[in-house]
């Protein structure tokens, strides 16, 4: 009798620490989300107040954290089983969306307040910058973009001497 209740004691232990240590995983990953999340609000708040350099100071922190989680991804030593989500990557994901998106946004704003030049350099930024081929579209459309300023303020060609 006492042995069953010792091992029933065990076991409860046992699932408790295992529901508090799911429970941590999961906390760190929403919080994670919740970090991107904040920055891309301040990003747009400042993009609002024409801001630009502080925008692109709250985009730079979601890069920082989409290369901390590539780096954690390539240090494990084995991926996650093919039946359950790899919350690295999804954040990974969604950290990479939210900084090209807001890259876009930055080149609409430039574009918009008639930087052709800066409007130029952020889309080109992109293109150079998110290289996987989960990015094309965005490349693409960064490409679209940089050819739309163009019609606006035709690039100055610096060898002609004109």
């Amino acid at each position: 009798m006492l042995a069953n209740q010792k091992r029933r004691f065990q076991q409860t232990c046992c699932m408790a620490v295992c529901l508090f240590v799911v429970g941590c995983v999961y906390d760190f990953y929403q919080q994670r989300t919740e970090v991107v999340k904040a920055h891309v609000e301040a990003f747009n708040m400042y993009l609002k107040a024409d801001r630009p350099e502080q925008a692109i100071l709250e985009n730079s922190q979601i890069e920082e954290l989409a290369s901390q989680v590539t780096e954690s991804i390539k240090k494990r030593s084995q991926p996650p089983a093919d039946n359950e989500m790899d919350r690295e990557y999804v954040l990974l994901k969604t950290a990479i969306e939210a900084a090209v998106k807001n890259w876009l946004a930055l080149g609409r704003h430039f574009t918009l307040t008639k930087k052709y030049d800066q409007a130029r350099a952020t889309y080109q930024r992109i293109i150079t910058t998110y290289t996987g081929d989960n990015e094309r579209i965005y490349r693409d459309r960064a490409a679209r973009a940089m050819s739309d300023v163009d019609i606006l303020s035709p690039p100055i060609d610096k060898t002609s001497g004109l």
